[in-house]
């Protein structure tokens, strides 16, 4: 990856709290919960599949940071989505949690060196993983959401 490739994606993955919460604009706290297209999440899953996802992400790169070869655990987020009671929960605090998660990772990914990106672990589902490879599945990964987000608003119309 080029250092204007990396530049471009971290430019992205700081941007993806503000497109999640452009995308969830004219959303009530009725429709945030409706399943308008069968089989897939609401946007208020959403929301609460993004907090969760980001916090893992963020223990993640600094795992890759810190520790000589660190195990990166995978995890179930329909599992997940089901236990903790995604539909059922205010959206406020997951979207203050994408936020922070996405502030305080930014940081990092600003003052990271050569070095730190050419780190590695291991990922339970996928092998070998680079701080990299972090980067250029969570740079799109928000902004994936929000325009599933802005899918299901069209559904809902």
């Amino acid at each position: 990856m080029t250092n204007e490739e990396r530049k471009a994606l971290i430019e992205q993955y700081k941007a993806g709290y503000e497109e999640v919460a452009r995308s969830l604009e004219g959303f009530d706290d009725e429709t945030l919960s409706a399943h308008p297209v069968p089989g897939k999440w609401s946007a208020r899953e959403v929301v609460q599949h993004l907090a969760d996802s980001e916090m893992n992400s963020a223990i993640r790169l600094r795992k890759l940071l810190t520790e000589d070869d660190p195990q990166i655990q995978g995890y179930d987020q329909e599992h997940y989505a089901a236990s903790l009671r995604y539909n059922e929960r205010p959206v406020e605090p997951a979207l203050d949690a994408l936020r922070g998660a996405r502030a305080t990772t930014g940081q990092l990914l600003d003052a990271m060196s050569d070095a730190d990106w050419s780190r590695a672990g291991t990922h339970s589902e996928s092998g070998r993983y680079t701080a990299e490879d972090w980067l250029r599945i969570y740079a799109a990964h928000a902004h994936n959401h929000a325009a599933q987000i802005r899918r299901l608003r069209e559904a809902l119309k």
